[in-house]
């Protein structure tokens, strides 16, 4: 084994122990290697002198040099497997930064006014209140609503708390949003993009011109040729392995430059986060959108163990986890997952398997069908042109389709990445067709034209000895193999190589044609939801209720690993056309010897010279280019981003109490009587009041207890006191009322008028269920009759404002 295999060991897997594990394997192997060489060079000690003989005999001298062998390779390996982490922590770092230096400081001590916010805001609320057990009927009727998010938050106060500080519930909030979004989303977009980019270069172990130079040589040293001409290939073997030893091979720095840049990628496009932040916000379901990189990464990986038939288990039992934690987080995720796995399912798993998913698919869509049919009355269910009445396109059909191909972003990073993003993915099919065709090739050849290495350490523990052949064969030099040490043990070897190389046949052709299908997917979903309009689009979408803020986060889990390995194979390509050009000067020094039993002879200074104009040709200028165009990106995302400061604007004016109508969700006014309310009524009085006036939000800000701290308090569960409240306090009739209010607590009812119900609340399908709480006309009937009596009166502030008592007898 040569020096250049055993300093390329530490393959970016990820996982430093893993790769210490496999560094001693390698290093055990060549001092077996070294001893079997010692052992054959101790017959002509005799020739070699006393220096010699000592060193095979494995004497001190010899022992002494094996050992500092031992440590020159280790320290590389060590490298290798420390600095995958050290890009990793740096780039995840720089994508939290990004994260809160976008994040509106405004939110900090103030609510996000929004449809959604006063819900995630109760939710935690009760979590305090009631502790964990509440988790799992956090719906003030409650019903189940995904609790992941909010049992996070819940957990920042608990902690907080156990070192003095007193976190409020809208920071636990923000604190776990910028986790989630700048800690877990960018590390699992850098695990799903790094598993791609393994994929893509297992079984490609001579990845650069150097070691396809000494794996020739390494390669003639075992072949039957004289011994002089051998000791010459020796030679130059060495001088390639000592200038390979000072460089990186081009698979492992792409890799970490992944590891820099694809974090600060995944939060540079207003698709996700941020987006979801600023709709609703959708807390829940972008929580889970966050975590959904994980589960894909590992059922990705399980589709792995399927084909290879190992460590089925181990990875069942940790997608089956991660999917878990996802549908916690939010169930309607599982649409997301399926869509994108679909390709993969089709192209990667056995026909049985392929069946069984669809099987369990259809179950779920079945299962879905009907929890809406039953959760949601509608005369429109049979009518899907009808659905969704309400939704308007806002982008023609090119603007849909240029949003998905720049993935969201502005300007000029979208024209890069777009280009990036074709280029790629027009060279990842070329290389991947290039590598099928190869390979459907070397399945026809003859033995004798193909060349198998004994064992390169360069390899993956699962990469096949098909790869390898592959990779050899399609080197500038070409090289005899020689005959097999028997019959049988070729046979077996050949067998137990085949079935492994039939697995991982076409492997990267797979995952370019799945990963530009799950993208084609997920913009087909797109355009249907912004721009289409009739019942086939309405179907399309209607798993993402038609919302565009859920379904572009789905563009950034597909639109980024398909530029990662199209960044990959153009630098893949680029390399071989310039390797290509370096090595057309050598090939001509490659000369025939010993008639058939031809192997590969060049002069020490020619191959030094070779190796390294192919060295500096194929390596570091592609780095370079690779390295400032995806800096370009990356960086000019963050000066180029109108669509995030937009999102983050929109935010601010949400969350500021300037408002200039004065039936706004919440303003200066507004607070200031919330405040007043709580101190008359204490915190564990009831109080009625319409929610779309703003007074939701005194649940969290003051701890007052509302009726209604939500402003979709449904009136269908059977449960719920909402209904029957408000059904009574519409009918007019005083017993009706003071029977149905007066029993809810042990402790008084009041009745709180804020005005009308505020403008930016008037797309909630349901308001209409309120309008009798601010219905001016019934309100002073009531208090005509004694049933409200005024206890304070807040016309200084908004006119009608008021509180009144329920005339409840104590």
């Amino acid at each position: 084994m040569t020096s250049e295999q055993i300093t390329n060991t530490g393959s970016v897997s990820g996982d430093c122990g893993s790769a210490q594990a496999r560094a001693r394997t390698h290093v055990q192997a060549y001092v077996q290697t070294q001893a079997r060489q010692n052992g054959s060079a101790k017959d002509g000690s005799a020739t070699n002198g006393p220096a010699r003989n000592d060193s095979a005999k494995g004497g001190p001298s010899g022992r002494k040099h094996g050992l500092q062998r031992c440590h020159a390779m280790l320290r590389p390996v060590s490298l290798r497997a420390l600095l995958p982490w050290l890009t990793s922590i740096i780039g995840v770092a720089s994508a939290l930064c990004l994260v809160i230096a976008w994040f509106p400081s405004t939110v900090w001590n103030t609510p996000i006014v929004s449809s959604d916010a006063p819900a995630h805001y109760y939710f935690i609320h009760r979590l305090l209140d009631e502790g964990l057990g509440a988790a799992l009927h956090l719906w003030p009727h409650d019903s189940f609503y995904p609790p992941l998010f909010h049992i996070c938050a819940y957990l920042v106060i608990k902690i907080a708390a156990l070192f003095g500080v007193q976190c409020s519930i809208y920071a636990a909030f923000n604190i776990t949003w910028i986790i989630a979004s700048g800690v877990i989303f960018p590390a699992g977009m850098l695990v799903l993009c790094r598993y791609f980019l393994q994929r893509w270069n297992r079984g490609n172990p001579i990845s650069n011109p150097i070691s396809r130079i000494s794996q020739a040589l390494s390669t003639s040293e075992s072949s039957s040729v004289s011994e002089s001409s051998n000791i010459s290939n020796q030679q130059v073997s060495s001088a390639v392995n000592r200038q390979y030893n000072v460089t990186f091979d081009a698979t492992f720095v792409l890799q970490n430059l992944i590891g820099l840049f694809v974090p600060v990628l995944a939060v540079s496009s207003v698709c996700h986060p941020y987006g979801l932040l600023n709709a609703g916000p959708l807390i829940a379901f972008g929580f889970a959108t966050s975590l959904l990189p994980f589960l894909i990464a590992a059922t990705l990986r399980l589709f792995d163990a399927i084909a290879a038939r190992e460590h089925i288990a181990k990875w069942l039992a940790i997608a089956a986890v991660a999917g878990v934690v996802c549908l916690v987080a939010h169930p309607r995720i599982a649409f997301t997952y399926a869509l994108i796995l679909v390709p993969f399912i089709v192209l990667r798993l056995p026909w049985k398997l392929i069946l069984g998913a669809f099987i369990a698919m259809c179950v779920g869509a079945v299962a879905f069908v009907a929890l809406m049919l039953t959760s949601f009355k509608s005369d429109r269910w049979a009518n899907p042109d009808s659905w969704f009445h309400s939704h308007q396109p806002s982008k023609n059909l090119w603007e849909s389709i240029s949003f998905c191909l720049t993935d969201g972003l502005d300007g000029f990073p979208a024209i890069l990445f777009a280009l990036l993003l074709i280029a790629g993915t027009a060279a990842a099919f070329v290389c991947a067709s290039r590598r099928a065709a190869a390979r459907a090739s070397d399945s026809f050849s003859s033995a004798a034209s193909t060349v198998v290495p004994v064992a390169s350490a360069d390899v993956d523990v699962d990469a096949s000895t098909s790869d390898i052949a592959v990779s050899a064969a399609d080197s500038p030099v070409s090289v005899s193999c020689p005959p097999p040490a028997s019959h049988s043990n070729a046979t077996d070897a050949a067998s137990a190589s085949s079935e492994s190389s039939r697995l991982r046949r076409n492997d990267r052709l797979r995952d370019v044609i799945a990963l530009t299908a799950a993208f084609l997917l997920v913009a087909l979903v797109y355009v249907c939801t912004i721009t289409l309009v009739g019942a086939l689009p309405n179907i399309i979408s209607a798993p993402w209720y038609r919302d565009e803020n859920r379904i572009m986060t789905m563009l950034p889990l597909v639109a980024l690993p398909l530029l990662v390995i199209g960044i990959n194979a153009l630098a893949e390509c680029v390399s071989a056309c310039a390797a290509s050009a370096s090595f057309a000067p050598s090939a001509s020094s490659f000369s025939t010897k010993n008639g058939a039993s031809s192997v590969p002879s060049l002069s020490s200074a020619s191959a030094v010279s070779s190796v390294k104009n192919a060295s500096f040709a194929s390596n570091w200028i592609v780095l370079i280019a690779v390295f400032l165009v995806i800096a370009i990106l990356a960086v000019s995302a963050q000066i180029v981003c109108p669509s995030r400061s937009a999102a983050r604007d929109t935010i601010i004016a949400h969350s500021s109490l300037n408002q200039s109508d004065p039936n706004e969700q919440l303003t200066e006014q507004k607070i200031a009587v919330l405040r007043k309310v709580t101190e008359r009524t204490g915190t564990q009085a009831t109080i009625i009041s319409d929610p779309l006036n703003g007074s939701m939000y005194a649940e969290t800000l003051f701890n007052a207890n509302m009726l209604y701290p939500i402003i979709n308090a449904r009136t269908d569960v059977p449960s719920a006191p909402f209904g029957k409240v408000e059904t009574a306090f519409a009918s007019g009739d005083a017993q009706q009322v003071l029977g149905t209010v007066c029993p809810l607590t042990d402790a008084p009812e009041y009745f709180l008028t804020m005005g009308d119900q505020a403008q930016s609340l008037q797309s909630f399908p349901y308001r209409a269920q309120y309008d009798s709480f601010h219905n001016e006309e019934l309100i002073d009937a009531y208090v005509d009759g004694g049933t409200l009596v005024k206890v304070a009166d807040y016309s200084q502030y908004g006119q009608g404002w008021a509180l009144y008592r329920f005339g409840c007898v104590d």
